[in-house]
């Protein structure tokens, strides 16, 4: 059996919807560590955020509907968040699709 690699990084981005999408699921065998996100509003109109964590069908709301303006950026961990063996990070917009996402996150062998 191939041994897992002990630290991997990964990046995830994703243009957001008024829809919950999940960006990032910690694999079988790691703990995922978002180390950033940051969320940009490209469009010409100020909306809102909205992050989770998931485990097992539980949400908890990381931030619920933080208003981004145009042309701005909002920072929506203040840390890091530690997702274990298949928890999520998702997150969706409040309007239309002017959000885009990126999260920086380090994988670690369990």
């Amino acid at each position: 059996m191939a041994q897992l690699a002990l630290n991997r990084f990964q990046t995830e981005t994703a243009i957001l919807t008024t829809s919950d999408q999940t960006i990032y699921t910690a694999p079988a065998g790691y703990t995922g560590i978002v180390l950033y996100a940051h969320v940009t509003n490209y469009g010409s109109s100020a909306t809102t955020i909205t992050c989770k964590h998931v485990r097992s069908g539980t949400e908890t709301e990381i931030i619920n509907e933080a208003n981004v303006p145009v042309n701005d950026a909002y920072i929506p961990l203040d840390g890091k968040l530690v997702l274990e063996t298949n928890d999520s990070f998702s997150a969706k917009a409040g309007a239309g699709t002017t959000l885009k996402i990126i999260l920086s996150i380090l994988e670690t062998a369990n």
